[in-house]
């Protein structure tokens, strides 16, 4: 018999086997694990706070897309950045892990491109042409933090592996002489192993975070409606002051237009009629001669949506109750007038800037003119929320912002050439005036057109030329102690001008 034995062959490892096998032995090393932990605990939010926003216009406004500066908390909202708002949360929108969007944008720019959005023709291609820059800016700044990413994980291998390779040095000091090729041959693959490992632990974790954050971003965006629902809504209209008011058919509020200031005292002063300068031919005294019953004047100089119409107002001692919170108190009211705009603006500076300066069309005065229109422009809505929402909903009228000089101006007319030792206006100025009134004006209408409420648009005789009437100036000169406010004719004008806009009603 012969017995045949059969030498059993022991299968050594391939050369992929035993990479892979040295790998996973590397991941289980206390440095690579440490080298792990600092890709991810440090290495990705600092990407993310190191990684340049994407600089973008959409619907010409100025946009940075980003990511916000992350924290130790482990969900957190992506944020809005408003230059002049600081920095608003958007609750709606909760991302879990590091990476949450942040837009940075403002002042908000009036021009073509933004009118596009209102245009029904064209705001269904103008929005999609704005979420389509939108998601390219933010993958683009993706894709850049990405190659962050890959950046410090290659960092944090080299930094640990050069901490391995210094360890072994000194251990290698205590034995015989080992040569520079030595170390290489034996730290080389080690260092490759951990860089390998530091990148594609990195990546995956990145990854994750990015599916993380479009799955929150996208969670919360199917559950907005409106602006207010993103952002978050905090408007808080004024309680009612005083006792209820009876008698009245109408009521102006505003501003020293409205209250008259130069004029005769009222006769018999009650309220605040004497801390605002109320005249006894102001804007509503004239207007009760014109339809039935009687209007009450609650409008204050220097006022603004802000302090005077939905705030109180500072006038010397005198704390004068928000005009708004006073009409509340009106019972039966048949109609109120709004006269607002210039003092939010800061008309009287940019009048008193362009007398002084050679030219006052720079891109400072231009940018701080829209900011604050921007701030008015949110201010305004609320206040016709307000008045929306007022007991018995009587008519409102919107009065415009009157221009002052016309579009010819003699520059010899005392008023063009201003007080002594100023540069004076210019035609150019003038024209840089009333294309910024005319700016006023359009929101003006605007958001009066959007509630359905009336506006009345008075033109008064301007300064430097003459009426045709006989009756006199319309508006106060810089003789006169308060410039560019209406005389008495031209507080008759105003009246005028709002009774015709006034809607039948039963006095």
């Amino acid at each position: 018999m012969v017995v045949t034995t059969a030498r059993t062959r022991t299968r050594r490892p391939g050369p992929r086997g035993g990479r892979l096998r040295a790998l996973v032995r590397e991941s289980r090393s206390w440095p690579t694990l440490l080298m792990i932990g600092l890709c991810l605990l440090a290495g990705i939010p600092l990407t993310i706070a190191l990684t340049p926003d994407q600089e973008l216009t959409i619907l010409g406004q100025h946009i940075s897309v980003g990511a916000r500066t992350p924290d130790l908390s482990l969900e957190g909202p992506a944020r809005l950045v408003q230059i002049g708002n600081t920095e608003l949360d958007i609750p709606r929108l909760q991302v879990v892990g590091p990476l949450r969007p942040q837009l940075e944008m403002g002042p908000v720019q009036r021009n073509e491109d933004a009118a596009k959005v209102f245009d029904p023709d064209t705001t269904a291609e103008a929005t999609a042409r704005a979420v389509d820059q939108l998601r390219t800016g933010f993958v683009n700044w993706y894709l850049l933090a990405t190659l962050g990413v890959v950046g410090t994980a290659l960092a944090a291998a080299a930094l640990v592996g050069c901490a391995r390779v210094l360890g072994i040095l000194r251990q290698a000091k205590t034995r015989e002489h080992v040569t520079v090729a030595d170390v290489w041959h034996r730290c080389s693959g080690m260092i490759g192993r951990m860089a390998l490992l530091a990148v594609t632990v990195s990546l995956v974790a990145w990854g994750a975070c990015g599916a993380l954050a479009y799955s929150g971003t996208m969670r919360g965006l199917a559950q907005v409606g409106s602006l207010s629902d993103l952002v978050g809504g905090a408007r808080v209209t004024p309680a009612p002051v005083g006792p209820p008011v009876f008698g009245y058919a109408g009521a102006v509020i505003g501003d020293s237009r409205a209250a008259r200031v130069g004029g005769p005292p009222v006769a018999e002063p009650e309220g605040d009629d004497v801390a605002c300068e109320r005249s006894a031919d102001s804007l509503a005294a004239e207007l009760s001669t014109m339809v039935p019953g009687r209007v009450r004047n609650l409008a204050c100089p220097s006022a603004t949506v802000a302090e005077g119409l939905r705030g109180p107002q500072q006038r010397g001692d005198v704390q004068v109750p928000a005009q708004l919170a006073l009409l509340k108190q009106m019972q039966d009211l048949e109609f109120v007038v709004v006269a607002i705009g210039p003092n939010d603006v800061g008309w009287s500076d940019l009048i008193t800037y362009c007398y002084g300066v050679g030219t006052c069309d720079d891109n400072l005065t231009r940018g701080e003119f829209d900011y604050r229109m921007a701030a008015f422009d949110r201010d305004y809505a609320a206040l016709l929320q307000d008045l929306a929402t007022l007991p018995g909903a009587p008519q409102v009228i919107v009065m415009t912002s009157y221009d002052a000089f016309p579009g010819d101006t003699d520059p010899a007319c005392p008023d063009a050439r201003g007080p002594v030792h100023a540069v004076g206006l210019t035609q150019d100025k003038i024209d840089l005036l009333t294309g910024r009134n005319d700016e006023l004006n359009a929101v003006l209408r605007a958001g009066a057109e959007k509630y359905g409420f009336a506006v009345a648009e008075p033109a008064l005789t301007l300064l430097c030329s003459a009426g045709a009437d006989g009756l006199g100036p319309d508006l106060q000169g810089l003789a006169d102690p308060f410039a560019f406010h209406p005389t008495a004719v031209g507080s008759l004008r105003l009246a005028a001008t709002v009774a015709r806009a006034v809607g039948p009603f039963d006095g």
